[in-house]
């Protein structure tokens, strides 16, 4: 029923802009972009219990851990346009490492919601230090945001 009812708020909007949804090249449009909202969004449906998943080890590691160059997209939470870039984490044990697959999956389960970057920046922190307390963390992200590119200010580049 969620997609059904995404489909017709999507057809509504088309209507609204003057477009015909029964038009050839439109009639699954709205599906589409329901089921295309569902997957950008899918970080909804993910908890950081389920995502970590054993994944804690005990290790007596005190020099910094640094994954970086994650890409990302996730979708602005005030235009819902996309943003995406690469995500940069770094954090110093305390007696207890994460698998480096996970830092990239929390990156990921963050990134797929509607979106602020610096809440995304905060959020992945927090779940870093919520799962293995480390010493230190530090989440860098460059952002490439189409708020910025495709309206308002219109600046390409601008990371």
């Amino acid at each position: 029923e969620r997609l059904e009812r995404m489909a017709g708020a999507v057809r509504t909007l088309l209507e609204c802009l003057g477009e015909d949804p029964d038009r050839e090249g439109l009639q699954r449009t709205p599906m589409r972009v329901a089921r295309s909202m569902l997957f950008c969004t899918h970080g909804y449906g993910q908890t950081l219990q389920d995502l970590v998943n054993e994944a804690v080890f005990e290790e007596d590691h005190s020099e910094m851990v640094v994954v970086k160059d994650i890409p990302f997209f996730s979708q602005c939470e005030h235009h819902m346009v996309p943003f995406m870039g690469k995500v940069h984490i770094g954090y110093i044990p305390n007696s207890k490492v994460l698998g480096l697959s996970k830092l990239a999956r929390i990156a990921e389960m963050f990134a797929r919601r509607l979106q602020l970057q610096e809440r995304l920046t905060t959020q992945i922190a927090n779940a870093l230090n919520a799962v293995i307390a480390p010493k230190g963390v530090g989440v860098v992200i460059e952002g490439q945001h189409m708020c910025m590119v495709m309206r308002g200010v219109q600046k390409p580049g601008a990371v």
